[in-house]
């Protein structure tokens, strides 16, 4: 059986404030760009906290159901045509780090930021809140 780590609103919320702080002792960013689906949530926070108004998202698929797709296969959207040292890419968690790294290549300016990130996930960003346990988590929103 595979171990959960289940994490609340209320969590959720202060872990996204704890990242707030670390970005703004981190720099200036007048940007958020939210990696689809799993961003969106702490990217909405986080364009409060930091009063940033430009916000965009990059839609991206790496997994069907329980089938991952290979790097070649993934579908990354967006109408981003830049994005500099002051753009932040959100997502909630780092898990294998794929998905930033995937991002880096793209937008190598930029800086890579998620609420939680894994023991494999944790090079890949440049700020997170909190390291966690490789545990499957289960996000509020998915309850």
């Amino acid at each position: 059986m595979v171990e959960k780590t289940y994490i609340s609103w209320e969590k959720f919320h202060q872990d996204t404030k704890t990242l707030a702080q670390k970005i703004q002792a981190y720099g200036t960013f007048d940007r958020i760009v939210a990696v689809s689906r799993g961003g969106l949530m702490p990217a909405g926070i986080l364009a409060y906290l930091l009063d940033i108004r430009n916000c965009e998202t990059i839609n991206m698929s790496s997994y069907d159901d329980e089938t991952y797709r290979s790097d070649e296969e993934i579908e990354i959207s967006c109408h981003i045509t830049n994005a500099d040292e002051h753009t932040l890419i959100i997502d909630d968690l780092a898990d294998s780090g794929r998905t930033f790294n995937l991002l880096r290549k793209i937008f190598p300016k930029a800086v890579f930021a998620c609420v939680y990130a894994k023991p494999h996930g944790k090079e890949s960003c440049d700020l997170n809140a909190l390291d966690i346990p490789d545990n499957w988590v289960v996000f509020p929103w998915d309850i």
